[in-house]
């Protein structure tokens, strides 16, 4: 009989937490961990704040120390990628021809960053998804005086924008929303977001993007210029593409058992097949409490839903493993719906921005402006007649804590009004 075996596809924050997890809970087979990147699992966020802007090196985004991995002992496969999955067999196919049957198969793979056809082989122009990208755009923005056009007025962009405009370069923000942020936080802490990023010197453009100039031929062709629908050329000698994400799931689409629109569909429990659960930016799975799909690009989302892929994994083994030395017996497993709370936190200048629960798809968003002049504020965001989500600016720790507990479930819209007056007082 082939060794017990438990694959966590992707070896960022998601893989890294499932994998911990596995052992954690009782796991002592095989454990394989999969990454296509070469590097040691690390931390993304940082990549457009800290590393961007030289606080930060590279081996200080490590999530773990050689020795902290080593104690899982891992099966641990970097710079591999994975090709396809047999949910029939639970058999993982790598890029090296290489067949792991499995007992159980986790997928973290991520997301990977959109980009834009015409901005093909056209020298600085980049996107920011990975450690390469994070070191490649730092690099095109040593010195000072650049002219940088960013692509995307999302989290992401305005994140890039801020910090570039910090190391002294002229910053252009386009994007198809008319305020920074505005699809996530609404228009009123958009409003907000574009009066800090105007004071600090960012020239804003609402536009698509028509497409780029571009001197030299072939591989020398260097970026100089980005035009927008509207008629406006806007100069550049380095561009970065921020226009969102899609699901790293192209590698399974060739199992008809897995819902592969937007993300990898899971049930409550994380699970898109038996023996196959999902976390992370590319798990999209019923929320309980909310009552529908919900795909989270968050950091701690990604810790939490690993966490739980692993436990709800092991959960729906123990039967049949029971006995088997690969799974230790555990008292009172049992699978359970995940059922978080979602957070975010972006930094812009010196605005810190958090939000819990759920901001997407409000049909209904009210803000207060704490203090005009530091920019404090909150904001409450509601669907269907109840509050879903909140988002606090500048508040001190403490209050922002407090704002979780407000939006934990869905409560009605006043209540949750009431509420916030009451943390405010």
């Amino acid at each position: 009989m082939s060794p017990r075996r438990i694959a966590v596809v992707g070896a960022s924050a998601a893989g890294l937490a499932a994998a911990e997890a596995l052992r954690r809970f009782g796991w002592t087979g095989t454990l394989t961990l999969v990454g296509d990147e070469p590097h040691p699992p690390y931390d993304r966020p940082p990549l457009s704040k800290q590393l961007l802007q030289g606080a930060w090196q590279p081996d200080k985004l490590h999530l773990r120390a050689a020795d902290q991995l080593d104690a899982l002992g891992l099966d641990l496969r970097l710079g591999t990628r994975a090709t396809g999955l047999d949910t029939a067999t639970r058999t993982l196919t790598l890029d090296s021809g290489e067949r792991l049957a499995c007992d159980g198969v986790i997928v973290a793979t991520g997301v990977a960053a959109r980009t834009l056809p015409e901005a093909a082989g056209l020298d600085g122009v980049h996107t920011l998804r990975t450690l390469e990208d994070a070191l490649a755009l730092k690099e095109r923005l040593s010195g000072t005086g650049h002219r940088l056009v960013v692509i995307g007025n999302g989290v992401l962009g305005c994140e890039a924008a801020a910090v570039a405009r910090e190391l002294g370069h002229e910053v252009a923000l386009v994007g198809r929303e008319a305020l920074p942020m505005a699809r996530t936080v609404g228009t009123q802490i958009g409003e907000l977001l574009a009066a800090e990023h105007h004071e600090r010197g960012v020239r804003l453009h609402t536009a698509a993007v028509d497409g780029f100039e571009a001197d030299g031929d072939g591989p020398a062709r260097r970026v100089t210029a980005v035009r927008t629908a509207d008629g406006t050329r806007l100069p550049a000698d380095t561009v970065l593409v921020a226009i969102g994400s899609e699901p790293a799931v192209g590698w399974l689409h060739g199992d008809p058992a897995l819902d592969t629109t937007d993300g990898l569909r899971c049930d409550a429990y994380c699970a898109a097949a038996p023996g196959v659960y999902a976390a992370g930016d590319v798990a999209r799975w019923q929320h309980p409490v909310h009552g529908r799909d919900l795909r989270v690009e968050h950091r701690m989302n990604a810790t939490e839903q690993g966490m739980a892929a692993a436990r709800n994994l092991l959960a729906e083994l123990a039967e049949s493993l029971e006995g088997d030395e690969a799974l230790a017996p555990a008292a009172g497993r049992e699978r359970r719906p995940f059922t978080p709370v979602p957070y975010f936190w972006s930094d812009q200048y010196g605005l810190k921005i958090q939000a819990y629960g759920v901001l997407g798809g409000a049909d209904r968003s009210e803000a207060t402006v704490v203090d005009p002049d530091s920019r404090k504020a909150v904001a409450l965001y509601g669907r269907d007649g109840r509050a879903t989500g909140v988002l606090a600016i500048g508040l001190p720790p403490r209050q922002v804590r407090g704002l979780r507990a407000l939006i934990a479930t869905p409560v009605p819209w006043e209540e949750a009004r009431e509420g916030l007056r009451n943390a405010l007082a």
